[in-house]
């Protein structure tokens, strides 16, 4: 079944890879390049998944999180983290914020794919 799923990231190139993984799985694809712009997304329209990076300019992955999940519409939209960090402090970190996932950087299609299956459900 078809998700509507928020990526972000500033990194172009990881945008359009997780864009075309998602995309031909029948997805729909909103791109952000950070978290300040993945905010002027989440204006009540429903996503069923957020997947963001950590290091961003203007507001990182841990503060997009934080806001979201003060935000009533999306407080229980998973949240995917798609990072190049693999320390455990960070995923604690992520997860403390709200993340209800890790993935890390570089990424199999198939492992990303698999992950939204099971926090989409």
């Amino acid at each position: 079944m078809s998700k509507k799923i928020l990526i972000v990231d500033d990194s172009e190139s990881i945008r359009e890879i997780v864009n075309f993984t998602l995309a031909n799985a029948g997805h729909d694809v909103v791109k952000a390049i950070d978290g300040e712009d993945a905010l002027t997304f989440l204006n009540g329209d429903k996503y069923d998944l957020i997947i963001t990076d950590l290091h961003m300019p203007n507001m990182n992955g841990i503060e997009l999180i934080k806001k979201v999940r003060e935000s009533d519409p999306y407080k229980y939209t998973p949240i995917l983290f798609l990072t190049t960090e693999s320390q455990a402090e960070k995923k604690m970190e992520a997860k403390n914020a709200g993340a209800t996932g890790w993935i890390v950087k570089p990424f199999m299609p198939a492992k990303l794919l698999e992950a939204i299956n099971k926090v989409t459900r």
